[in-house]
């Protein structure tokens, strides 16, 4: 007896809306593996581009859970699909960014520490303990590290940043929640916390008070100006945070 295989299909379908910055390409990727389809996805000046190829219900089934289960920061506008000549390739993976055309995806805002991070954040046996840029796919700055579309690294304020191998192993594990996550960043390879003095023509280059900038917990440091009654400008994730003694 022999079995006949299932017609295939290929769907192209184009997304719009809040798509970059949020794990969609992540996302679509998971859901292409789930089904067994093949395919790419990548991101455009548009938003995101994506082409699937399986069985007939892999594809009615991939296309539901696309906007169903679609990332918790993501806002789908369109979802627009067209069918075209199946190529009965093999595999899915995430292509190179597109670049070319009037720049027109909106990126997500900047979002809270999500509770994966927080908790990370909290365990000493954790390699990103206490660190204060940890973000992953949920979470962390978006528009305001970006200085172009599609979103990538390159275009982030990140690019000057090269992952270490743990992170990334991250980056590139499709299992991992920082997958595709470009502020990915750990205290070997990311940012830094640290404290400049201020510089003013009456105080001269030390600022006032002479706060120590090299001081190896820039944190500790800061808190003890405060109590000695500096004022502090903290940098958050889009502005500055003016701090100082309240009975001062």
């Amino acid at each position: 007896m022999s079995s006949v295989a299932p017609p295939l299909r290929r769907t192209r379908v184009r997304v719009s809306g809040t798509v970059q910055g949020v794990g969609f390409r992540p996302h679509v990727y998971r859901l292409a593996h789930e089904h067994a389809l093949a395919g790419f996805v990548r991101n455009d000046t548009r938003g995101v581009e994506l082409e699937v190829e399986g069985p007939v219900e892999a594809i009615e089934e991939f296309l539901i859970a696309l906007t169903a289960q679609a990332p918790p920061l993501a806002v789908l506008e369109t979802v627009d699909c067209a069918e075209c000549a199946p190529r009965g390739e093999a595999g899915f993976a995430i292509l190179a960014s597109s670049a070319g055309g009037r720049a027109d995806a909106p990126v997500t805002p900047d979002s809270a520490t999500c509770a994966d991070c927080l908790a990370e954040l909290r365990d000493p046996a954790d390699r990103r303990y206490r660190y204060p840029f940890i973000n992953c796919t949920n979470c962390g700055p978006r528009f305001t590290i970006v200085r172009g579309v599609p979103y990538d690294r390159p275009l982030t304020s990140m690019a000057g940043f090269a992952m270490c191998d743990a992170c990334r192993g991250e980056y590139e594990d499709p299992a991992d929640r920082r997958f595709h996550a470009q502020p990915n960043a750990c205290p070997v390879c990311g940012p830094q916390v640290a404290l400049v003095p201020a510089v003013t023509p009456a105080a001269g280059a030390d600022g006032p008070g002479g706060v120590d900038a090299d001081k190896p917990d820039a944190i500790a440091a800061a808190a003890a100006a405060l109590a000695d009654g500096e004022i502090l400008a903290i940098k958050g994730i889009g502005g500055y945070h003016l701090a100082c003694r309240a009975d001062d």
